[in-house]
């Protein structure tokens, strides 16, 4: 049998307040049924954690003409190498932990609100990103392998 491709966790971001800040973090503590300890957003039945694609984030940029910083997404984790669109019901492994996909993540006017035209950049094909529940947690850090389960 053929092994998945392989990502890799590239940044992990946490919200202290709503509509506050991204602070990167080195390594943070997936919770079951719960999302990131001490994000904001934990707990927020589906929507426990978002995450968005390196490549795509690229994309965008090239898109805008600008550098953007990515914690405009406002999104908890940036993986690099796997490809997060049209994954929805599937897990994805990061390190040890297990994240089930349950949509994408569609751009609001906040994206906007940061930087002009970034809404729109984001809203073809998923490159906004995804969000998932934790199925099962655990402790995760930036360097840590991404993969699809079989």
């Amino acid at each position: 049998m053929k092994e998945a491709p392989q990502g890799e966790l590239v940044a992990i971001w946490l919200k202290r307040v709503r509509r506050g800040p991204m602070d990167p973090h080195q390594r943070a503590r997936l919770l079951t049924g719960e999302g990131l300890e001490g994000d904001a957003n934990r707990g927020s039945r589906k929507r426990q954690v978002t995450l968005i694609e390196e490549e795509l984030w690229h994309s965008v940029q090239q898109e805008l003409e600008a550098e953007v910083d990515p914690t405009c997404r406002r999104a908890n984790l940036l993986v690099r190498g796997v490809s997060l669109a049209h994954h929805r019901g599937e897990v994805l492994q990061v390190g040890s932990c297990s994240l089930k996909i349950w949509g994408e993540t569609r751009p609001c006017r906040l994206m906007e609100e940061t930087h002009g035209g970034l809404q729109a950049a984001l809203d073809p094909d998923w490159r906004g990103g995804v969000f998932a529940t934790v199925e099962e947690g655990g402790e995760i850090e930036v360097g840590d392998a991404v993969a699809w389960s079989p």
